[in-house]
């Protein structure tokens, strides 16, 4: 009797085993595989950071000109409220919903906006405590250094937007720091997004760099000394990669023995990999019809790809609207739509297919840029709208 209930007990032990995986292999969700990596910027101010609580004294970051936002004139969409509520993107917890929705709809990678301004590192929290802590290996990330100065652009009620609060600029010492920081810090994670093994690092304005430096040999010797470093660190080398817009310089003085006449000269000069936009804003004026305003910046990315040797990744960009950080009226996009924008992630697909030789990258300004009303994150009008356009394109079923 003994021997009896020993086995019962060893079968009933292997019966519950067996529902237990059953019901664990239901709930684990299936890996989601994509042919394209679609990367979306990201602006880190939707948290507390103790820097900028001249800008935000309600401590919630940028949220602050969002909710406050007023329309400037009958018809104007705003303010813009965020389906999901005003999230602290420094809270695990909150990062985690941005991640998981990210994921699931397509956005494989977000592009940090990353600063460095008077020695120290700006609105790196929603990094390090926010995303770092949340991701557990399900996306890539990359940074963009934003080396541009913080002016009161950011200052929504002061009407001169043009005063530097802090330069964008660094010396060669602040240089090298940054260089230690960012590969000890973040090439490192396994989450880092790389090409071909190699880490890439985007930099938003080259020609302050260039200021910041002392001139364009200085530059090239900095950027070949972070390629060096970043080999030593165990990688195969640094993909450098450009912002495409008029802060690209399209000639160098000074060089010795070179003609440096055109942007693709001076990104062979300086080592640069690849090339992207920030945002369409940056090539058309935004005001008006989307469609419109779409048509005519998409329509320069087959030229940009034919003026560079090296490769330019395609940029979607959801629309424009900076009214919340301005107390006058701006020029904005009024009428975008997740319909609308479907039409320019195919013509995007397209660009990407037709240019096998690269890797299909293609950028989205942006995850959250909700002060300059172009974002992924649903609100309460679209909904889950532009998410769910990417999820039709970019996720196999």
């Amino acid at each position: 009797m003994k021997s009896l209930s020993y086995n019962r007990s060893l079968f009933s032990l292997a019966i519950a085993i067996a529902i237990a995986i059953i019901f664990q292999s239901c709930n684990i969700k299936k890996k989601i595989t994509q042919d394209y990596d679609v990367a979306a910027f990201y602006w880190p101010a939707y948290h507390y950071e103790p820097r900028a609580e001249f800008l935000f004294p309600e401590k919630k970051g940028e949220w602050e000109i969002i909710y406050k936002a007023q329309p400037k004139e009958k018809g104007h969409a705003q303010p813009k409220v965020p389906l999901w509520g005003y999230l602290d993107e420094a809270n695990p917890k909150d990062m985690d919903k941005k991640i998981t929705a990210a994921v699931d709809h397509g956005v494989n990678t977000f592009i940090f906006d990353w600063y460095w301004y008077e020695g120290k590192p700006f609105l790196e929290d929603c990094i390090n405590e926010g995303f770092l802590k949340a991701n557990k290996g399900r996306m890539k990330f990359y940074l963009m250094w934003a080396n541009h100065d913080a002016t009161t652009y950011w200052e929504r009620k002061n009407p001169k937007k043009d005063s530097v609060i802090w330069k964008g600029s660094v010396d060669r010492k602040q240089f090298n720091i940054v260089v230690d920081r960012v590969i000890a810090k973040y090439f490192k994670d396994p989450g880092y997004y790389k090409i071909d093994g190699a880490p890439v690092f985007c930099i938003y304005e080259l020609h302050t760099l260039i200021a910041g430096l002392g001139g364009a040999t200085q530059t090239k010797e900095a950027l070949d000394y972070f390629r060096e470093k970043t080999i030593a660190a165990g990688f195969p080398g640094l993909h450098l990669q450009g912002i495409l817009w008029q802060a690209l310089p399209s000639s160098i003085a000074g060089v010795p023995g070179e003609k440096i006449g055109t942007q693709n000269k001076v990104m062979e000069y300086f080592g640069f990999n690849s090339l992207t936009n920030y945002c369409w804003a940056h090539l058309q004026n935004p005001d008006g019809d989307y469609e419109k305003w779409a048509d005519l910046s998409t329509n320069m990315w087959q030229g940009f790809s034919n003026d560079f040797t090296i490769p330019y990744f395609p940029n979607l960009t959801i629309s424009w609207d900076a009214n919340p950080r301005f107390p006058y009226k701006t020029g904005y996009i009024n009428n975008p739509a997740p319909e609308k924008f479907a039409k320019y992630v195919e013509k995007a697909k397209v660009f990407a297919d037709t240019h096998p030789k690269q890797r299909k990258l293609i950028t989205i300004n942006a995850w959250n840029e909700w002060s300059e009303g172009s974002y992924l994150e649903p609100d309460t009008l679209h909904k889950m709208g532009y998410l769910d356009v990417l999820k039709r394109a970019f996720v196999k079923k």
